[in-house]
């Protein structure tokens, strides 16, 4: 352990000067007030930057995220489906897998934070940005369709850095959309390796060691031992590429989203004379809330902040995944996607911040927000009860694990044109970054890809409002072609 220590403190002494200097550019925040005054709050432009994207694609779109919802359902039902489209993957497997890439800490820890600091209310705000958000996805994954690549062997490449270098180049605009797409990709490779993997594998393999009696248990010592085994099964699933990611994806989302909710509703049920008041904590604090930092802005922006972290909508990350779907209309994988945002945030998020406000877990100055505010709701219900978020935790960062894999490959992809070779490379890169992720903590390394991961959104969300046009004609074509009767819904029986 104390050779472990050392590692860790000169791999955080090198990278942190770079890490705190992009953190501090991608995290920049405006101050209004003076620290310690009532009033005072900081608002990161990251967020501003996100959650505007996502409010002009709700009205610029028509409000599909809520007229399309029905539509979104029947395509992911396969009620749409023809299995002689170009493409990987079933509409289903693509969001079981785009799902997978952003359900995951953030919606155990990430929430807890946002309600200690923000009260009840922010939770209001977070599904507020999380129906918001529903419309960048939308936006981001039909574009991903449109403008894929698809190779000899029936393979196929897609996302951000194809229609920013592509579709800006057909507007006039192609020496802009070159670099938009190198930036993006350099970007995705360093949130994949970091925020994608190294954090999760480090908060996966802390689970494990605390709930096998923590620095005095058996794991202890072992965590590179955890990392190997991690590694060993996140390369057993992507050596073969996005159809074997799919089909794990398509089994783990179901089974983790069961599980975890449905531990969420057995603390609701337990604790369930307390509802209507968590309820009215939660409307009354998002309008007036009271010794909250910033009043309503404050708790405003905590939830946009959770929100947005939370399913990644502007980031582009998704559109990746979706981009490998069976279909030759790109507005149906646009519908699909604006599931993410309600899966994510407006359901997974939300339990997460009931099952908190209802216990009463987050005013308790004795436990650290975070998993541990999650935990302690938890155990309201049985002391064994927290055992059910370990085996959560190791899921989702599983799953997130394997689907930044993807990303991070097709990014690399791009840079090497499409090179099988490179990718290769990248994947047990990868996986090396996994045991290391599980061993040492790396705090700054971990800072540095989450810069990464949301510098991202700076170069995808100029595109999305480039190509704004774009985006509109091909949904509202797809529209009308569905009320025309040109796509019969397949019959699910025969």
């Amino acid at each position: 352990m104390v050779r472990a220590t050392s590692i860790d403190d000169t791999i955080n002494e090198a990278v942190s000067p770079v890490a705190n200097f992009i953190s501090g550019i991608i995290f920049f925040s405006v101050k209004i007030g003076e620290p310690g005054d009532p009033a005072y709050v900081e608002i990161p432009i990251i967020v501003v930057w996100l959650i505007v994207a996502a409010a002009f694609f709700t009205v610029y779109l028509g409000f599909q995220n809520v007229r399309g919802f029905k539509h979104a359902i029947d395509l992911v039902r396969g009620k749409y489906s023809d299995p002689k489209d170009a493409g990987e993957v079933s509409h289903f497997q693509a969001l079981a897998t785009a799902v997978s890439g952003t359900v995951g800490l953030g919606n155990i820890a990430g929430v807890a934070v946002a309600v200690s600091l923000g009260g009840p209310g922010a939770t209001f705000w977070m599904i507020l940005a999380g129906l918001l958000g529903m419309s960048t996805k939308m936006a981001e994954c039909t574009l991903g369709v449109k403008y894929r690549k698809e190779r000899p062997d029936g393979s196929v490449s897609g996302g951000p850095m194809y229609y920013l270098r592509d579709g800006l180049a057909e507007i006039g605009h192609k020496r802009l959309g070159k670099f938009l797409a190198v930036f993006f990709s350099i970007c995705c490779i360093g949130g994949a390796i970091g925020g994608g993997n190294m954090f999760q594998a480090n908060q996966a393999t802390t689970q494990l060691v605390n709930i096998t009696g923590g620095e005095a248990g058996p794991l202890a010592d072992w965590r590179f031992a955890v990392g190997i085994v991690f590694a060993l099964g996140v390369g057993a699933v992507i050596i073969g590429g996005i159809k074997s990611i799919a089909r794990v994806t398509e089994k783990i989302v179901p089974i983790m989203a069961v599980l975890y909710i449905g531990a969420c509703i057995t603390v609701l049920v337990v604790n369930f004379t307390a509802i209507p008041d968590a309820i009215g904590q939660i409307f009354v604090g998002a309008f007036n809330p009271e010794g909250i930092a910033g009043g309503v802005i404050g708790v405003l922006i905590q939830g946009f902040r959770r929100a947005a972290f939370s399913n990644e909508a502007g980031v582009g990350s998704a559109s990746i995944a979706h981009s490998a779907v069976k279909t030759k209309e790109p507005a149906t994988e646009g519908f699909v996607s604006l599931l993410e945002p309600f899966i994510d945030t407006v359901v997974i998020c939300t339990m997460t911040s009931l099952a908190i406000v209802i216990t009463g877990t987050w005013t308790d100055p004795n436990i650290e927000a975070g998993v541990e505010t999650t935990s302690a709701a938890f155990g309201t219900v049985a002391p064994w009860f927290p055992f059910l978020l370990a085996v959560a935790v190791i899921l989702f960062a599983f799953s997130t694990m394997i689907s930044w894999s993807y990303y991070g490959m097709k990014a690399t992809g791009y840079l090497f044109k499409d090179s099988a070779k490179a990718e290769l490379v990248f994947k047990v890169i990868f996986c090396v970054f996994t045991v290391i992720g599980a061993s040492l903590s790396l705090g700054p390394v971990i800072d540095f890809s989450d810069s990464m991961i949301f510098a991202m959104s700076l170069a995808n969300i100029l595109g999305l409002y480039f190509l704004a046009r774009v985006i509109k004609r091909e949904i509202t074509q797809y529209r009308a072609k569905v009320k025309s009767g040109e796509f019969a819904m397949v019959d699910q029986d025969h």
